[in-house]
């Protein structure tokens, strides 16, 4: 897959005045000097007197490349022979669909399913008129929906990997940076009710434990 390992364009883009950049850059400086911290409900807290929009995109960019890395590390155990559908177990499948080759919900591979996803998330990140870059520029009427979508979508990545991968990342000894990831996001999904619970049922038992250790 072309896109794993790549970083968005959005927070470094040559295309935004230096005011804008140092804007995103002090954003992300913030966000993981909380990480850093160890306290993760402390990490997805709006900043005082931030635009709630620019915390959104700034931490959409920074969970879709950490997904993005977390994914490629396991892509050689998820073929479209050993994962001929894209899944979170027997009860959760899920269908590809989009605006442009599937109009309709599509059953495929798991490989494909994420291929296309990371790209459509990649897209939607360099889409101006979604992601403004230039200052002045406001975030569009659509953009909560549009946040809403990529979370919903890259919650199924991590979904397929716990429920089909984990043995894999086990074995590689990267159980500790999925789950600080996924508790992160989880944790940022709820600060701002970006997923709909009956979307998290697939890891319903995970992130009530997670969140249970968040309050310790």
């Amino acid at each position: 897959m072309s896109f794993l390992g790549l970083s968005s364009s959005k927070p470094k883009s040559s295309k935004k005045p230096a005011s804008s950049l140092q804007k995103q850059y002090l954003l992300k400086e913030y966000a993981e000097q909380t990480l850093g911290s160890g306290n993760l409900r402390l990490a997805v807290h709006l900043p005082e007197g931030e635009d709630l929009n620019e915390w959104l995109a700034v931490n959409t960019v920074d969970f879709f490349n950490q997904i993005n890395m977390l994914y490629g590390t396991i892509t050689e155990f998820c073929t479209p022979q050993d994962c001929p559908v894209m899944s979170a177990g027997p009860k959760y499948e899920y269908h590809w669909k989009d605006e442009g080759q599937f109009k309709k919900p599509a059953r495929v591979s798991a490989p494909v399913y994420v291929d296309h996803l990371m790209s459509w998330v990649q897209s939607q990140l360099d889409n101006e008129a979604i992601f403004p870059s230039k200052i002045g520029i406001d975030f569009p009427a659509s953009f909560k929906s549009v946040i809403h979508a990529i979370f919903r979508r890259l919650f199924r990545v991590y979904a397929h990997i716990y429920v089909i991968h984990f043995s894999v990342v086990v074995s590689l000894g990267e159980e500790a940076h999925l789950n600080t990831s996924f508790k992160h996001f989880i944790l940022f999904v709820k600060e701002f009710q970006l997923i709909e619970p009956k979307e998290l049922a697939p890891l319903a038992d995970l992130i009530d434990s997670l969140l249970a250790q968040a309050k310790n």
